[in-house]
């Protein structure tokens, strides 16, 4: 069998169109994967893989232990990070130089992990109840290495779920009648700059908001006294008096949609009236504000409600907001109208790091995969927003791993070193040293001997 990547025939392959032409296939000297480094180097600037490392319990024995767990964990992230959402795909990325030297320890060397090595990881000691316990507080306390940087005056929750179609026989996983497959229905929480606060594996079949507690009252904790105004938002989905009552609780401000009823439409039915004259050819909206309490409520609430009259269409577009803010009417629509962004992060997760991709057996080992998928998105986001020129931060995620990770690049060893010459195509030399020298800022100076 010839070697994976290409090093067991090291003849060049010749082109007829024009015979001066050579390929040659040099997988343990070229990388594609070499814009892998700088993310390798916030990791290291925050401390993320190896706290998550202490935090994971090994039950490895004998000789199982060649590579580290924080260099297994970073194997499983970067990966994703890089667009290799599978266990497979290991078999060619234990050869690549970026990945072996993002691995370090003996795959610098030698090799990083293999698929079987990583297929162990992930669905065995990984899936292990104390390890996905584990994993499910990890991206909180990444995010806590990234605010002891920078800390927050404000955090904004958003809070929604998602669908992950399933095409075999996966346990778990059921028909969804609002989207329409069998799936997984997990849950998430953002904050406002697309962090996953913390997210969670559910069957395909359970309502949108179950299991919201558990999820919620972690990420709650932490922000506790750290933060002098903390606020959720979340659609009608969430709309129960125990969500309200948590929050109010805890000093929380809160937007949350409100599902229509007759009371509430009989509220603001002076406004449900078509205006007079003609129909006019821009939205015109009108906002209200009052007190209501459904008969599940242990107290009255204040209600938002906007009307929009939209051009060519019979009847208004009437929505309702329940909240405990004291802004004006249209400044609590405006700020409950932001959280649509926490739908943009869902899609970037779909389409940038792959977390749709469950297509293990066992539910807990699809659990592990939606933990390290959202460890990869963090880790992206990290950098996005912390290390990025201004000329480039609203790149996406899609575009930084085409542009900045899907970097080619030369590895020549020396003695003393080794040298990665990259491709300058849509990276320049001066946006790479102005992303390490963001990065450079965000490392704790050493303490004083």
């Amino acid at each position: 069998m010839a070697d994976p990547v290409g090093e067991a025939d090291k003849s060049g392959l010749r082109l007829d169109f024009d015979r001066r032409l050579r390929l040659q296939f040099r997988g343990s000297t070229i990388t594609s994967d070499a814009g892998l480094l700088p993310y390798r180097e916030l990791d290291d600037t925050l401390g993320l893989t190896d706290t998550g490392a202490e935090r994971l319990a090994d039950a490895r024995t004998g000789k199982n232990g060649r590579h580290r767990l924080a260099g297994l964990l970073r194997q499983s992230v970067f990966g994703r990070l890089a667009g290799y959402e599978d266990v497979n795909d290991a078999e060619r990325l234990c050869r690549d130089p970026a990945m072996r030297w993002v691995v370090g320890d003996r795959a610098i060397t030698g090799f990083a992990a293999s698929a079987s090595q990583m297929g162990r990881f992930e669905t065995k000691w990984l899936s292990r109840p104390e390890n996905l316990a584990a994993l499910a507080d990890l991206p909180g306390q990444w995010i806590d290495k990234v605010h002891q940087r920078r800390p927050p005056k404000m955090i904004v929750l958003d809070m929604d779920s998602s669908e992950s179609p399933t095409y075999g026989e996966q346990e778990g996983s059921a028909y969804n009648g609002h989207f329409g497959c069998t799936c997984y229905h997990p849950l998430f929480v953002f904050n406002q700059l697309g962090d996953v606060e913390r997210c969670a594996l559910r069957s395909g079949n359970v309502h949108s908001a179950d299991g919201w507690h558990v999820l919620l009252e972690p990420v709650v904790a932490r922000y506790r006294g750290t933060v002098k105004r903390l606020y959720f938002r979340g659609d009608a989905a969430f709309a129960n008096p125990e969500m309200y009552k948590f929050l109010e609780a805890d000093g929380v401000g809160y937007t949350i949609r409100l599902p229509a009823n007759n009371i509430l439409q009989n509220r603001i039915a002076y406004l449900l009236k078509r205006p007079v004259g003609r129909p006019p050819h821009e939205v015109r909206r009108y906002y209200a504000s009052f007190h209501y309490q459904a008969q599940s409520w242990n107290k009255p609430r204040r209600v938002v409600a906007k009307v929009e009259w939209h051009p060519g269409e019979l009847y208004p577009r009437v929505g309702f907001i329940v909240t405990n803010l004291a802004r004006p009417a249209e400044r609590v629509v405006a700020f409950y109208n932001q959280r649509g962004t926490c739908e943009q992060y869902i899609k970037e997760g779909k389409n940038a790091i792959k977390w749709t991709r469950l297509s293990c057996r066992t539910f807990a080992a699809n659990a592990v995969r939606l933990q390290l998928h959202a460890l990869a998105y963090n880790l992206g986001n990290f950098m996005r927003t912390l290390a990025m020129p201004r000329s480039v931060e609203l790149w996406s995620l899609t575009s930084l791993r085409e542009k900045l990770i899907k970097i080619g690049a030369k590895v020549v060893s020396h003695g003393r070193y080794v040298t990665f010459q990259m491709a300058e195509v849509a990276v320049s030399r001066q946006m790479f040293a102005d992303i390490l020298s963001l990065i450079a800022r965000l490392r704790v100076p050493p303490a004083p001997a």
